[in-house]
This record gives structure tokens, C-alpha cells and sequence, in this order.
């Protein structure tokens, strides 16, 4: 362990103090961006739900808002589908959604007309709660480009 005489310790409480007078403003101001950004997000995201309530009568979780855009990027309307093709939906959507970004890209379509979707760079590591943001982020850009 490391021994500080008294002048080497008071140099270093000296500038800790220094850096972190200077740089607090900075700090802050990183942490009031960051607030105002998910605020943004949030706000955001509630006038898309307010606009799914007023066209289908209920508030949307994230997952329903995945199965509708899937729906619109394979364009089937039939009225009932499997589990199995609900999960599908939603994997599309996803890969859709994050095609806005560069992680994937459509190769091409199936025989039943399914696009099929090839990763082009690793999906960040986040929490669940990040996953969702960066989810609904992802939406919210989804209808801005669709309603343009």
C-alpha cells in the first residue's frame, strides 16, 4: 500500500478538489443531456401510444407495436396467425427496425414472401430496460420516416 506524506496528500486533495470544481459543470451538464434525452424519448413515445389509442381503442405495449410493424413489412393482412408466425412478425419487425441503423440488411424474400434479414454488425450489450429504450427509439424513427 502506498504511504502519502502530508504535503503529497494535500497536492492531491489540492487538485481532486481543483478538477472536480472544473469539470462539475461539465459532469452535470452530460447528466442533464442524458435526462432530457430519455425525458424526450418518453414523451415521445407516449404521443405514438395516444395515436395507437385513438385509432384501436387501447394503449399498445411495445411487443403489439413490433407485430404491427411486422405485419406492414410483410404486408399480410390475413386476419389470424400462428404463434409461431406472430413470433416471426415480431423478429422481422425487429430486424427492420434495427435495419435503420445499420445492423442488418435485407437479403431477400421467401417463397411466401418473408424477407430474410443477414446481421451486419454485433447488437450492443444493454439491460433490459436500455433494450427497450433502444427498441422504442427505434420505433419512433419507424413511423417519423413512414409518416414522411
Amino acid at each position: 500500500m502506498r504511504k502519502y506524506n502530508e504535503t503529497s496528500l494535500h497536492r492531491f486533495l489540492f487538485s481532486a478538489s481543483y478538477y472536480t470544481e472544473k469539470y462539475r459543470g461539465i459532469f452535470f451538464d452530460l447528466i442533464l443531456a442524458m435526462q432530457n434525452a430519455k425525458d424526450d424519448l418518453q414523451s415521445r413515445w407516449w404521443k405514438l401510444e395516444e395515436k395507437f389509442m385513438d385509432k384501436f381503442g387501447k394503449k399498445p405495449d411495445v411487443e403489439a407495436v413490433l407485430f404491427l410493424i411486422g405485419i406492414q413489412e410483410v404486408r399480410n393482412l390475413k386476419k389470424k396467425f400462428s404463434k409461431e408466425q406472430k413470433q416471426d412478425l415480431m423478429h422481422v419487425a425487429v430486424c427492420s427496425l434495427l435495419s435503420q441503423s445499420g445492423y442488418y440488411k435485407v437479403e431477400g424474400q421467401d417463397e411466401d414472401g418473408w424477407p430474410h434479414f443477414q446481421q451486419l454488425k454485433a447488437l450492443p450489450q444493454y439491460n433490459i430496460v436500455e433494450q427497450e429504450n433502444f427498441l422504442k427509439d427505434h420505433i419512433l424513427l419507424y413511423f417519423e420516416e413512414v409518416n414522411n
